[in-house]
């Protein structure tokens, strides 16, 4: 059965950090709830952690709400058969067989949406996401089972992936729709600030950009809470790739952008409930160091395409880990995310070589900050 811990004393730092900008939080426990427990963040909101099948992200956070005769589920983990069950002993005993009113996805990636149809169907419950997430989910994974299409080939081609790398993709493509069970046909959209109650609480939305095209962030001024999904993360940087659906767009920028909006938007002292990691205080310190974060790797980026340089030649000055096929797309997209943002600013300008590859030089006129 599901167990309600107590709150755990609110700035009870970890004992171990894992960089070094967590040493500047004040997290609310070192200790994560078991699969199938649950432990009150703040009055009425439970963390829940589910595990995910993935090497180097093997968890994520989700919420469960009190909201009157029921309950406002936050994300809701990848479509498997293990979460099904875990979802089952929530059902019984944390929610104590009530209904789920509502269920809110932040964004559209398969470990926050990939049971949300299956408890939106179990309890006549609606869909609340916003406009951007809810349809591109909807279009990724009418991709399932589909060959890959011509116009992702020719972007990995151009971004310099070999032929024996382009083939790797082709066999993965269409996978997405394998993680979720089917959205349901209508939604309720959540716009950015909008306001709605939860529990008798006002709750507002907050929009950011970057890791996805409209994720949307929860707060609770009352409760002093902020449920930020991805868009903000205590230990890693979210991913943020160019994708080959829109080859031209500026993630990066977008990304930096909701930064610093999220700067604006929420108290120092908020508290901080992210979809991976622990719950923490202090983020305008986190948001300021990912705003640094990524602007030193444009900086070093834009060093190292003096000499002119594929998206597969940037590797060495963005990540620290080894590329293998595991990682690869996201590590090409992720270098093509930094290589538009430095030419969205003018700093770099791109031409195709005889190859057909895109290659990106730095302009002369350019001078180190």
């Amino acid at each position: 059965m599901s167990q309600r811990t107590k709150k755990t004393a609110p700035d009870e730092s970890l004992t171990a950090p894992r960089d070094n900008s967590a040493r500047l939080l004040s997290f609310v426990t070192d200790t994560a709830p078991e699969a199938g427990s649950a432990t009150e963040l703040a009055s009425g909101v439970y963390w829940l952690r589910f595990p995910l099948p993935m090497a180097g992200l093997d968890h994520i956070n989700l919420w469960a709400i009190e909201d009157g005769d029921g309950w406002v589920i936050v994300d809701t983990g990848i479509g498997t058969l293990e979460s099904k069950k875990i979802w089952e002993t929530h059902f019984e005993g944390l929610l104590g067989g009530r209904p789920v009113n509502r269920v809110i996805c932040t964004h559209l990636h398969p470990d926050h949406t990939g049971l949300a149809g299956w408890i939106c169907r179990k309890y006549g419950a609606p869909l609340l996401m916003t406009r951007g997430e809810y349809f591109l989910c909807r279009l990724m994974a009418a991709d399932t089972g589909k060959p890959a299409p011509q116009e992702g080939i020719k972007f990995y081609k151009k971004s310099g992936l070999s032929p024996e790398q382009i083939e790797i993709y082709k066999s993965r493509f269409g996978g997405f729709g394998k993680a979720i069970t089917p959205l349901p046909q209508s939604y309720d959209r959540l716009t950015d600030g909008e306001l709605g109650m939860i529990g008798g609480r006002e709750w507002r939305v907050i929009i950011g950009s970057g890791h996805s095209p409209e994720h949307a962030c929860l707060y609770c001024p009352e409760l002093g809470v902020c449920l930020t999904g991805d868009q903000l993360l205590p230990n890693i940087s979210s991913n943020v790739s160019v994708w080959p659906t829109e080859p031209e767009s500026n993630p990066l920028e977008d990304w930096i952008n909701s930064c610093h909006k999220l700067k604006e938007e929420l108290p120092e002292d908020t508290l901080i409930g992210p979809a991976h990691g622990i719950p923490f205080r202090g983020a305008h310190r986190r948001l300021n160091k990912l705003i640094e974060h990524h602007e030193k790797a444009l900086d070093r980026l834009a060093e190292h395409c003096r000499t002119p340089r594929l998206a597969t030649g940037v590797y060495s000055v963005l990540f620290r880990r080894e590329i293998n096929d595991k990682n690869r797309l996201m590590a090409v997209g992720e270098s093509v995310a930094h290589l538009n943002c430095l030419k969205g600013r003018g700093i770099v300008s791109r031409r195709l070589n005889d190859a057909g590859q895109f290659t990106y030089k730095t302009r002369s006129s350019y001078a180190k900050p």
